[in-house]
């Protein structure tokens, strides 16, 4: 985890909400210059800080809104660094907690050298990513209402489909299997909204792969080398990570990236996992996806997982797989390296 250490002449602390922000400027000795709601404005922002911008650092924690005030701060050249909001819990302490508050402590954490960075991403990459972002979460409502209609036809008993619903094409006349009329309208509709974001989620994956934009064509040959992955789970893998040299180290990586458990212990003594949470999520179904879909006709990975499976079980096993995955293609990018099968299980 990096802080931030640059000494500046002021500290501009900002709890940032949708319609109103509290601003908190401190000079070098820790002296209170503004303490201030103002309304959620950029010509309101620039107004109050006018008379301390030649050497000010601005700092928010990394809520859902803050993507336009570090735009801000980036057309008028003034430094803004972004807090990490699961790290920055020492604000959520003490006895009372409000908007003026927070706004201090987090200027007063920025003064002390101990405001836990988070990753800025850039403003120009940011749309084609929260889109591949929102095409992942109607995937995931599809795979439920696929769920639904599997669960609906094992209630009355009745004789597995002949093919995948999750194509759409496989799907005309399913609602037939069901001779109860409220039933069968409870599959219809379900249909009816799956055929609807099959038809979304293609329309946005075709938009996303003519929009890509600024990212290496070679590592996208290189990441499409592993077996399963394909265009969309290359592009969001290289649009989450952006940059490999942001981690300096392979156990740094797969931290961020959710696919290890980091321990919780005192005095020698383990007591469980902690920090679930912290890390990238899209990153976690990216590497996840990758493992189902490099068993797929693959006989040493099928061996491997099974392998696996006897001892850990199946869902440890796969999420073992998809960390050897995101190790893989760690030292791939770092590396400038396409994936080699045999390197890759060479002592499995």
């Amino acid at each position: 985890m990096r802080f931030y250490t640059i000494s500046h002449k002021h500290y501009c602390g900002i709890d940032l909400h949708t319609k109103m922000m509290y601003v908190c400027i401190l000079d070098s000795d820790a002296n209170i210059l503004i303490h201030k709601n103002i309304p959620t404005n950029g010509k309101a922002f620039l107004k109050l800080i006018a008379p301390y911008r030649e050497d000010i650092v601005v700092g928010v924690e990394c809520m859902f809104s803050w993507y336009w005030l570090a735009d801000l701060c980036a057309k008028e050249g003034i430094e803004f660094i972004l807090g990490h909001a699961l790290y920055m819990r020492c604000i959520h302490g003490g006895k009372a907690k409000n908007d003026r508050v927070d706004s201090e402590k987090i200027a007063r954490i920025m003064r002390g050298g101990d405001f836990p960075l988070a990753y800025a991403y850039p403003a120009e990459l940011r749309p084609v990513r929260d889109l591949m972002r929102r095409r992942s979460h109607l995937v995931r409502i599809k795979s439920e209402i696929q769920s639904h209609i599997s669960i609906t036809n094992y209630q009355y008993n009745l004789e597995p489909f002949d093919k995948n619903i999750v194509h759409k094409g496989n799907r005309e006349g399913i609602a037939d299997h069901f001779d109860n009329a409220s039933v069968r309208l409870n599959v219809e509709t379900d249909i009816a909204v799956m055929d609807s974001l099959h038809d979304q989620i293609r329309n946005l994956e075709n938009y996303i792969i003519r929009h890509a934009k600024d990212y290496d064509g070679r590592m996208l040959y290189r990441l499409k080398t592993v077996p399963g992955i394909g265009d969309i789970l290359a592009l969001t893998i290289m649009y989450e990570i952006l940059s490999i040299d942001r981690f300096p180290t392979v156990q740094k990586f797969c931290s961020y990236s959710r696919l290890v458990k980091c321990a919780n212990e005192s005095a020698g003594k383990k007591m469980g996992t902690s920090g679930s949470k912290i890390g990238n999520a899209h990153l976690k179904w990216a590497f996840s996806e990758a493992a189902i879909l490099f068993i797929r006709g693959n006989d040493k990975a099928q061996k491997y997982v099974t392998k696996l499976s006897k001892k850990f079980g199946k869902g440890k096993a796969l999420s073992i797989l998809s960390h050897k995955l995101g190790r893989a293609i760690y030292f791939m990018m770092k590396r400038n390296d396409v994936f080699d099968m045999n390197y890759f299980f060479r002592n499995s």
